[in-house]
């Protein structure tokens, strides 16, 4: 079934084929640009329902394309970069980026996080009721319940909980659920994430697992 278009903007054209072949499997229709300026052509002619959007680009780089975009519209983008700086990171999330993806990636896992942006910009206000095994996570309550009973969390443990259960299958890493829950302008230590990963483990028991992926973060078992 037809999902609509993604403009892919990205100079190694091997990466842009890569991304087109499983953005396609899944039914998507891909347009691809190796420059910023035709980025930019390809948004306004085809319209897209996201971007995947590379920082290094050899005209205009990403973050310039991403401030042209914002001007005139609200349509998803998610970066790839192979930039590991906390300028780019903070900054390409202030202009308005909906995620980001370093380089090297799984084109399988940047086609989960093309759903995931998309569930979200697409579907409306968040869930207040978010569902994860037997665990319930009430948003508007700021309660969490296993099976029938109430177990007590923390600000930040609800928080990160919440994250997890709103991304169901998606390995996060350290750094994105630092973004999400912390804030992309909290600067500490990485370990805070371990921590309260520890903690929320604890209370939850067997009722939901959170997988530990090895060089990346975590994610929470759908």
């Amino acid at each position: 079934m037809e999902k609509g278009t993604v403009v892919v903007v990205d100079d190694e054209p091997n990466i842009a084929d890569l991304v087109e072949i499983y953005l396609a499997r899944e039914g998507f229709r891909v347009h691809k640009a190796g420059t910023g300026e035709g980025g930019l052509a390809a948004v306004r002619d085809h319209r897209p329902r996201l971007i995947v959007l590379d920082v290094g680009l050899p005209d205009v780089d990403g973050l310039e394309v991403c401030r042209r975009i914002r001007a005139t519209s609200q349509v998803p983008v998610i970066f790839l970069t192979a930039r590991d700086s906390e300028v780019d990171r903070v900054l390409g999330l202030e202009l308005g980026a909906d995620d980001y993806v370093a380089k090297p990636f799984s084109p399988a896992e940047l086609v989960a996080r093309v759903k995931a942006v998309l569930r979200r910009t697409d579907g409306g206000p968040a869930p207040e009721v978010v569902q994860a095994g037997t665990v319930t996570v009430d948003v508007g309550r700021r309660e969490v319940r296993v099976g029938d009973r109430a177990v007590d969390f923390t600000t930040k443990e609800f928080d990160l909980l919440r994250f997890l259960a709103e991304r169901p299958g998606l390995a996060l890493s350290r750094q994105q659920i630092l973004d999400g829950v912390w804030g992309y302008d909290w600067f500490g230590d990485a370990r805070t994430v371990d921590v309260h990963i520890a903690q929320v483990r604890k209370k939850l028991g067997d009722a939901a697992t959170i997988t530990t992926v090895r060089g990346v973060g975590y994610r929470l078992e759908p």
